[in-house]
């Protein structure tokens, strides 16, 4: 591997730096090398020996002001803020021309979620730096916590004005544009962009992410295909293509690109999960499967994966199988409503009355307040003679629908089968009032009681 004479340098040091810590024998640097040993382990994350380097630096170079800024940098780093803050005003006084200086002091600033302070003092440094990039870029940020978005945008604006290549700013720029719902601006800003950069494939990405959202799929696919000509090893440009050739029902075009980033890069479960759906789609059930198979396999965490082959498996009516995969999509995240539904729907379909109930209440207790839901998990207890459990689940119901027939009739039923006549007669008075045609369900759920003489009396008093 060729390395430039610079990086050589660097490993040289690092080296040198690495073999004197484990003798013990001091060897000199000058203070250039200390900073790039710094940088690199900073950059590394490897924050104890960049201490270590700033530590024998300041021994070596005492007076080096850029070593200095490296304790700053570490004391903001452990939140030391005061020592912080002390060591920037000593440096201030003998080099108040640094830019990294006001840098590291807006970065205290932010810290303290002060950024309207360290926007200021950001604004401040760029009178005194040569490059401003870096600068407009850290008040973009600032911008983007005090949520004013257009400003921010404005600020990686002149970022990627000073660099075209500045990804990131070219990436926080339409998130800014996402964020205040202008996709029409943002399409406009990447065109004018393209014009200048015609072969950027992460503009034309997200310019094809726009077209996206307005639903504008055919330019979405054209934006795409230029982002694939521009790189065709762009993993993220054959996902969003594959994603719109769904929206237009051209599932076998969606294989192929989910196919190619399979071949570009280790298979990631979303591109097997979406192969797998074109082909269930596409009435290929037993690739399906395997596809669905292979997703979970790549990604046995993947609660999708688990709930999609169980869809898939309940549409074929194997509820068996798919009330393995429910519990599997369960045991990864156990506060998800639709799981539960499913749950519950499935054991239901089995005959497994008890779990069945069980779901109906996880799904209740996660705030899902359907109707559907308040009723089966009464018939569900009424069945497993639960009468006085089914009845306080219906009165609960009546907190989010009141006037409910179907609820009335219920619990006119059930308080008729446990003998309380005054409440049963109140409720089936209620139902008859809300909705007579209803009474369908006491003959469905109640039969003895609905062919009973208290109940045939009843009638005759409201005929």
């Amino acid at each position: 591997m060729d390395f430039s004479q610079e990086e050589e340098n660097n490993n040289v040091s690092l080296t040198k730096f690495e073999s004197m810590l484990k003798t013990n024998n001091v060897l000199f640097f000058d203070s250039s090398e200390f900073e790039n040993i710094i940088h690199h382990y900073l950059n590394q994350g490897k924050v104890a020996l960049a201490k270590k380097a700033i530590k024998l630096g300041l021994q070596q170079h005492p007076s080096s002001v850029s070593l200095k800024l490296f304790k700053v940098e570490i004391f903001v780093f452990e939140n030391e803020l005061g020592k912080a803050n002390s060591l920037l005003n000593e440096l201030y006084i003998l080099e108040p021309s640094n830019e990294e200086i006001y840098i590291q002091k807006a970065n205290i600033f932010s810290k303290e979620n002060k950024h309207d302070e360290a926007i200021d003092v950001l604004k401040r440094a760029l009178s005194l730096a040569e490059d401003t990039a870096d600068l407009y870029s850290l008040i973009g940020m600032e911008y983007l916590f005090l949520d004013q978005f257009d400003k921010a945008r404005d600020s990686f604006m002149k970022c990627l004005d000073s660099n075209p290549e500045d990804y990131a700013s070219l990436y926080n720029i339409i998130y800014c544009f996402d964020f205040l719902d202008k996709n029409s601006e943002a399409i406009e800003y990447l065109n004018t962009y393209l014009d200048k950069n015609p072969y950027c494939e992460v503009a034309w990405h997200q310019l094809g992410r726009q077209y996206y959202e307005l639903k504008e799929y055919e330019k979405a696919l054209n934006a795409y295909d230029f982002a694939i000509i521009s790189d065709d090893t762009f993993v993220g440009a054959y996902i969003e293509k594959g994603k719109v050739l769904e929206k237009l029902n051209l599932h076998n075009e969606a294989i192929e690109n989910y196919s190619i980033t399979l071949s570009l890069e280790d298979p990631t479960s979303f591109a097997l999960l979406r192969i797998a759906s074109c082909h269930e789609k596409l009435g290929n059930d037993d690739l399906a499967l395997h596809y669905y198979y292979k997703t979970v396999h790549e990604d046995p965490l993947l609660d999708k994966g688990w709930i999609a082959i169980t869809k898939f498996c309940c549409k074929q009516e194997n509820y068996e199988k798919a009330l393995h995969y429910i519990n599997k999509a369960i045991n990864i995240d156990g506060e998800n409503v639709t799981y539960w539904n499913y749950y519950a729907k499935i054991n239901h379909k089995l005959n497994f009355l008890e779990e069945a109930e069980r779901g109906y209440k996880q799904v209740l207790e996660l705030e899902h307040y359907e109707l559907e839901s308040w009723l089966i998990r009464s018939d569900l207890l009424a069945e497993l003679g639960e009468a006085q459990a089914a009845a306080l689940n219906l009165i609960q119901a009546q907190d989010f629908f009141p006037e409910n027939a179907g609820i009335e009739f219920r619990l006119a039923g059930l308080y008729f089968q446990l003998l309380e006549t005054e409440k049963a007669t109140y409720h089936f008075r209620n139902a008859m009032r809300f909705d007579a045609e209803h009474i369908i369900i006491l003959e469905e759920l109640f039969p003895e009681i609905y062919n009973s003489k208290l109940v045939k009396n009843l009638l005759k008093k409201k005929q």
